[in-house]
């Protein structure tokens, strides 16, 4: 039985259409290393958080180099060393090559040992906290919100139904935060923050945070607590000095009120 032969103009749309969506692909895992972007992370707004997104970007680019020198390398086995006839002979097979080893073996390692001491680096960073912090405020998640604490002032501020609390901090300042739960298991998350802390009952967890710009943003609970687990929203407002002192009177007044 004879095969019939395959019209070359639709291996060549087939091929085109390929390149396409690998070009598609490629495109969105660039896209998604840009920070800021709508799909990758956004961008950091504490020294903490600034830490953790250079790592990140140290270890992007770290696999994405290893990425291309291995495909590299197998796009150019595949044309080099291709038969191009059925006559023509295997090319020359080597065992072992005792210098090429020794680099794939010891390269990887390397690289694996300057990720490994950067990684240790950035934890010690961000997971120091201080003895004498500009401020601090004790966060407490309960099924299903949260409340904020500022001892110093002795302001709390409590979600509501309907109502996201907000968290307002000031910036250029060393700020800690004393996370636990009054129930069940929660997560403080904030994604400009480039950290997630699980809040536990009965336990405190400190977390300091440098934050560098002001503006207003949206934390929530990041670990399944409950039924309503998708309503554990607040926000957070980060404002110069001047302006955390002017809310820190507004809210002694109204307490005093």
């Amino acid at each position: 039985m004879k095969v019939p032969e395959r019209d070359p103009w639709v291996i060549r749309v087939a091929g085109s259409t390929h390149i396409r969506w690998v070009g598609v692909v490629a495109l969105a895992t660039l896209l998604s290393g840009c920070s800021g972007s709508s799909l990758g992370p956004p961008s950091p707004v504490t020294t903490q958080g600034k830490d953790i997104s250079s790592l990140w970007s140290v270890f992007v680019s770290v696999a994405a180099v290893v990425g291309l020198l291995v495909m590299g390398l197998i796009v150019f086995a595949i044309i080099r060393y291709r038969r191009r006839s059925d006559d023509e002979e295997l090319p020359p097979q080597f065992r072992y090559n005792i210098p090429l080893e020794v680099i794939y073996t010891g390269v990887p390692i390397l690289i694996v040992i300057v990720l490994f001491v950067l990684t240790a680096g950035v934890i010690t960073r961000v997971n120091s906290v201080a003895p004498d912090p500009d401020l601090v405020v004790k966060v407490t998640g309960f099924q299903w919100d949260w409340q904020f604490d500022y001892p110093e002032y002795g302001i709390t501020v409590v979600g509501e139904p309907g109502l996201d609390p907000t968290l307002v901090l000031p910036v250029d300042e060393d700020i800690q935060l004393e996370l636990t739960s009054a129930d069940v298991i929660h997560s403080f998350y904030v994604p400009e923050f480039f950290e997630k802390r699980d809040v536990f009952p009965g336990t405190i967890d400190k977390i300091d945070i440098h934050l560098t710009e002001e503006g207003e943003y949206v934390g929530r609970c990041a670990e399944f607590c409950g039924t309503y687990h998708d309503r554990m929203l607040f926000n957070v407002r980060a404002v110069s000095a001047a302006d955390f002192e002017a809310w820190v009177s507004e809210q002694t007044k109204v307490s005093d009120g």
